[in-house]
């Protein structure tokens, strides 16, 4: 409690600094809305999944649960900064990619969708043309983290909101979380709501919905995170919690007080590692992930991390044979019966997609 107040205090300490970056933010703005600066447009439909602030709303899941639902009906890629990586300029996974060339969450899909084209690219309006001249044959391409992006103008932007943190109530970086200025939602054409409590109610939803005020062409949608059965990280056998199971949660991710939450309810104890956000693990954080599961005194214990933090554990796999090491699935759901409106949004942009003179 005394580091939160600690930090709180500090980053008003640095209000001078916030209201500087937002300057900056602000006149960057203009000169797009002023045509000033340049967006470039692309001939056919290109998602853009985004997020005014740092920090966990949600985009990985948000980009699989996109790839799910229209995978089996458009030739779909995917195109990533691929943040945290060791190289540079424009990268489409094959069989042999690591994380260390794309990126966690790149990587992520990567392995869960190995039909999907996955690239990634500082330079989005380099990386596109690229991306089309490796797979012609991509009928959809969704950007990843790029709302910021405005040297390139998707044709359907979602933006993502944390119910814990709603950009209408945050401030600039460094005294605040966002990245970008709160008018800037008003270029989406559906804001998410993610991470609402299992409890949310329509009154709240109301509530929430006039506090953001969505112009008259912007959709609202409210989500929860729901998450699946474990599976081990080698060999994909899955397992299910049990009210004795006890878990070393293993975490390298901005926001993991859901996963927190969720085990505290579903589990009988949970330990934690917690390391900083895309944190690259070293053997010495491995041998320190073993020695503390070790001390774990019970015969019903597992090891358990996120999806992204498993493709920054997989290069220990050897050490990993006949450990128990289990991976936890997440997902977005649309509460309030409004999945097939979201899916039927996303299918009509696409299939009414009127490409650029």
């Amino acid at each position: 409690m005394f580091s939160n107040w600690f930090l709180k205090s500090f980053r008003i300490l640095l209000l001078p600094f916030a209201f500087l970056y937002g300057l900056v933010i602000i006149i960057r703005n203009w000169l797009y809305d002023k045509n000033i600066s340049r967006s470039t447009t692309f001939a056919l439909p290109l998602i853009c999944v985004g997020n005014l602030s740092v920090g966990g709303t949600g985009k990985s899941p948000m980009v699989e649960l996109l790839v799910r639902k229209l995978k089996d009906r458009f030739k779909v890629a995917t195109l990533s900064r691929g943040y945290k990586r060791k190289t540079k300029g424009y990268v489409l996974a094959s069989e042999q990619t690591t994380s260390i060339e794309i990126g966690d969450e790149p990587m992520q899909f990567h392995r869960k969708f190995p039909g999907i084209p996955v690239a990634v690219g500082e330079e989005r309006i380099v990386a596109i043309p690229q991306l089309l001249h490796d797979r012609p044959e991509s009928e959809v391409i969704i950007l990843d983290d790029a709302f910021q992006h405005r040297a390139i103008k998707a044709g359907l932007n979602i933006l993502l909101t944390d119910y814990n943190n709603l950009f209408t109530r945050d401030f600039y970086l460094p005294t605040g979380d966002l990245r970008d200025s709160r008018s800037s939602y008003k270029r989406a054409d559906i804001i998410v709501v993610t991470k609402c409590p299992s409890n949310f109610s329509e009154e709240e939803r109301m509530s929430i919905a006039g506090e953001i005020e969505p112009l008259p062409h912007q959709q609202i949608f409210f989500a929860n995170i729901t998450y699946g059965n474990p599976y081990h990280i080698i060999n994909g056998t899955e397992i299910s919690f049990s009210e004795q199971t006890e878990v070393l949660l293993v975490t390298g991710i901005a926001n993991p007080k859901p996963l927190k939450k969720y085990l505290e309810e579903c589990s009988r104890t949970y330990f934690q590692l917690q390391y900083s956000d895309h944190h690259i693990f070293t053997i010495d954080d491995f041998n320190e992930i073993t020695d503390r599961f070790e001390h774990i005194h019970s015969e019903n214990k597992i090891i358990l991390t996120t999806e992204k933090d498993a493709t920054r554990l997989l290069k220990f796999s050897q050490r990993m044979d006949g450990m128990p090491f289990y991976v936890i699935p997440v997902e977005h759901s649309i509460l309030f019966g409004q999945e097939e409106a979201f899916t039927r949004s996303i299918m009509d942009f696409i299939e009414h997609f009127a490409k650029p003179i």
